[in-house]
């Protein structure tokens, strides 16, 4: 599962900004189920900012969400996000090389529905 936050950050509270996104990342990198996480900045405009984290599943995602830690360094960041959504399930990945392997959605009987 992967989750992405968009925010938009002006560029005079961007150490701020990402200060707050380290303590939130560390957070959330010693929940269970936590695979990878990244903060990244768009080369063409520094005010956009992404955090994109990997989760063994949804349950693993949503109960760390529920961690103290969590609450007090994460959640708060997670809210000023670009109010979109934001959760993902892998429906396709391919590995280097690879051919394309395509996994049943958990909203649906069928892959993509």
């Amino acid at each position: 599962m992967l989750v992405t936050n968009r925010f938009v950050v002006d560029v005079d509270t961007a150490d701020d900004f990402t200060e707050r996104a380290h303590a939130a990342l560390t957070a959330l990198a010693a929940r269970p189920g936590y695979l990878r996480g990244q903060l990244v900045r768009a080369l063409d405009d520094p005010r956009h900012w992404s955090m994109v984290t990997e989760w063994e599943s949804v349950g693993t995602y949503r109960r760390a969400l529920g961690a103290f830690e969590v609450k007090v360094s994460a959640v708060p960041l997670l809210a000023e996000s670009v109010d979109e959504p934001s959760a993902y399930e892998a429906l396709a990945t391919a590995a280097p090389g690879g051919a394309v392997v395509v996994a049943e959605s958990d909203r649906a009987a069928g892959p993509y529905r």
